[in-house]
């Protein structure tokens, strides 16, 4: 009897991205999230696998709201697994996180996921009113009631960072009666450690350095699961950030322009030097953080990776630093339409 092979999901993830006048000034964040739904209905339509909603709440990548962003795809779309990459489960309400994702996967008739992270930045925390100090209490409490919703549809919970609930009915249920919930984080270890304690699959951000590197954190969780006694639903995620076109060459030279004018804007903020085209090259190129790259290069950097982590799913950010839609639109069809087999291939031949 032959085992079936190892197959891994392939998608994308986005925060919204503002595009740019000639000017260099910035366009409507309307017509951002316009062009995020469309590149969603796209996404389904060329045939990939998840495309994933992130929270931020800047004028550059204006997706702040991944639940009603989630809803609107699932009435437009009928066939892709669609989730938040991530919410801001440390300054929402779980409790309304809840809510508004089971009733998108209601709509979407069971497509929907959630992954609960602490954010890629803090610009949540003074807009909703809650100290940075309590970062991991905040983020500790809130994910055990978000969990306990999923599991429960009456929820007796208390703890300090929200008033209790007592017997309290929560709903619309999901179609299948609870969410994949994923714990999203950028590398911790801690973190690594309590998603594979709580039994939740695990969803690593990788921004920076090289990916290889994760595989210890993804060793950590599956131990970390297994001592818990948890064998179910212990899978492995990676988000990174890329772009697919008919070329490596091209690929460059469609995603630099964005990355340098984004990294420069946020070496502004915190006070970072102003990148060089050398070291996006760095980056770019394995064993990079970038999945930067024509058809062949990125389906072998995925299955490259696989042997690392063993991962399920890789999805790529894409759009950046007011790429033109007409790229990521381009990106997202060679992920389906190129990639995605060349990585089946490929995985079939080990």
């Amino acid at each position: 009897m032959t085992s079936t092979p190892p197959s891994i999901q392939i998608g994308a993830y986005s925060f919204g991205d503002t595009q740019r006048n000639p000017d260099g000034s910035l366009r409507s964040s309307a017509e951002a999230i316009q062009n995020l739904l469309d590149a969603i209905v796209v996404a389904d339509q060329v045939g990939l696998d998840y495309f994933g909603v992130g929270e931020h709440h800047t004028l550059e990548m204006p997706a702040s709201s991944p639940g009603a962003m989630i809803a609107a795809a699932a009435a437009a779309t009928s066939r892709i697994i669609l989730g938040s990459s991530v919410s801001v489960i440390s300054t929402d309400d779980p409790v309304r996180v809840f809510q508004q994702f089971a009733t998108a996967d209601a709509v979407s008739g069971g497509r929907v996921e959630i992954t609960a992270g602490r954010g890629s930045s803090t610009e949540s925390f003074p807009l909703f009113g809650y100290d940075l100090a309590n970062y991991d209490q905040l983020y500790a409490e809130k994910l055990d009631l978000l969990l306990s919703i999923n599991a429960n549809e009456r929820v007796t919970w208390s703890g300090s960072v929200r008033p209790a609930l007592t017997d309290a009915v929560v709903v619309p249920r999901p179609v299948a009666g609870s969410l994949p919930i994923w714990l999203g984080t950028g590398g911790s270890a801690p973190s690594s450690a309590r998603a594979g304690r709580l039994g939740m699959p695990v969803a690593y951000g990788i921004i920076g350095g090289m990916p290889a590197r994760f595989a210890p954190l993804a060793e950590l969780y599956r131990r970390s699961a297994a001592q818990a006694g948890h064998t179910e639903n212990i899978k492995v995620s990676v988000a990174a950030l890329g772009l697919v076109a008919p070329t490596t060459a091209e690929a460059k030279e469609r995603w630099y322009p964005g990355w340098s004018a984004m990294f420069e804007s946020l070496g502004r903020v915190r006070g970072w030097a102003a990148p060089t085209r050398q070291q996006f090259d760095a980056l770019a190129e394995a064993p990079g953080a970038y999945y930067v790259g024509g058809p062949d290069d990125i389906a072998e950097r995925i299955v490259d990776l696989h042997t690392h982590l063993g991962h399920m799913r890789h999805f790529l950010q894409m759009d950046i630093g007011g790429l033109p839609q007409e790229h990521f639109l381009d990106s997202i069809t060679l992920l389906a339409t190129e990639v995605k087999p060349r990585v089946d291939r490929l995985l079939a031949r080990k």
